[in-house]
């Protein structure tokens, strides 16, 4: 069998000349660190950092049943919300697993919505979204090869947008919402989200104007990051990644992340599911567990309670901000209370934990 051919986004040959470290990553050949991942880490948490986002997908749905189809893939609720708003949520299968978590984009344009999706999914999330469309009048497209995108993340981030990138109409952006704006002529559009519990912006625009943006950014001694130090920024403030936190196998309810699907709204896919699993009481969920040790805890170790084991680790860490020995694990219900004692497997040994909130750092950041 031949090996899979990597893909790379705009920015590839600027990430190495720099020297970052690439690796494999959702398709793509990606940087994972440039000088190290703690320098990156407190660079976000203190000042900034940029990344290279360009690998995520990107997927619009137009036409005169956008809203009704949307809400009907989608957990949370688009009805009515505004242009410019964006909503985070989940795509299920009918079992209520998780297809993807995403970001819905209010377009401007009448019946329009942008989705963003994770990049290792891409192709397949729009061969889903395409299967479902039937009796609904929509155009899909993935539209992921038109744009590149930087992630711009740190308490300096809007004083570096508006002074150094004169993108003045970031700062009136509230979270979680957006805008259409230019730069040298390149339309673009510029969000308020993150993923990494700082504040933060998203640059979406053409790849020769996204690799422009870096360039300034660079002059203006804006220091790169990596995807080493984007998983311990997002772990630390209890933001999911999937195929950890959520997977084919994982339900938004079992993350903790039941806020995210509307049952009001009525009917989408996996609906049934999630109400027959709250109904019967969650078996199992993620939680945080603090380690009593400097041992780190890492993503597949067991989860054991008196030599039986009663979950998993899905992603764990020395947490770089707090100093602490933390994971998130998918558990039992019967040990998925706060203040709950566990035990990690580390290789041979065992190591005491206790169960305590997801999220493990909170910036001083108000959105």
């Amino acid at each position: 069998m031949e090996k899979e051919e990597l893909l790379k986004t705009c920015l590839h040959d600027r990430h190495v000349a720099l020297g970052a470290q690439m690796s494999p990553f959702g398709g793509f050949i990606m940087p994972i660190q440039y000088s190290s991942i703690i320098d990156e880490h407190n660079a976000v948490r203190n000042d900034a950092g940029m990344f290279d986002v360009s690998h995520m997908g990107e997927i619009t749905v137009c036409g005169p049943d956008a809203e009704k189809f949307v809400n009907f893939i989608f957990t949370n609720d688009v009805s009515g919300i505004p242009c410019g708003k964006i909503l985070y949520g989940m795509m299920l299968y009918p079992d209520g697993g998780t297809v993807d978590d995403l970001l819905v984009y209010k377009e401007f344009e009448k019946d329009s919505f942008f989705l963003v999706v994770n990049a290792s999914n891409t192709d397949r999330d729009y061969e889903w979204i395409c299967a479902q469309a039937e009796g609904y009048d929509v155009e899909i497209r993935n539209c992921s090869a038109q744009w590149g995108e930087i992630a711009l993340q740190g308490p300096s981030a809007e004083k570096l947008m508006t002074e150094v990138l004169g993108i003045h109409a970031a700062a009136d952006l509230a979270f979680y919402t957006y805008c259409r704006t230019e730069w040298k002529g390149s339309g673009m559009i510029v969000s308020r989200t993150g993923y990494t519990g700082e504040d933060g912006f998203e640059i979406y625009c053409s790849p020769e104007a996204i690799c422009g943006i870096w360039d300034v950014l660079l002059d203006a001694g804006v220091m790169p990051c990596g995807l080493g130090c984007r998983d311990t920024l997002r772990f630390e403030a209890g933001l999911p990644l999937y195929g950890h936190e959520l997977s084919e196998s994982i339900t938004p309810l079992e993350a903790g992340l039941g806020m995210f699907v509307k049952f009001d709204k009525g009917d989408f896919i996996g609906r049934e599911a999630l109400l027959a699993q709250k109904e019967a009481g969650l078996q199992r969920r993620i939680v945080g567990i603090e380690i009593q040790d400097r041992a780190v805890p890492r993503a597949g170790y067991p989860v054991e309670v008196a030599g039986v084991q009663v979950g998993v680790v899905t992603t764990g860490y020395r947490s770089i901000s707090t100093d602490r020995s933390v994971c998130v694990a998918m558990v039992e219900k019967e040990y998925a209370s706060l203040d709950a004692h566990v035990e990690i497997r580390i290789r041979k040994r065992t190591f005491p934990g206790t169960v305590c909130k997801k999220r493990f750092y909170t910036t001083n950041y108000k959105k």
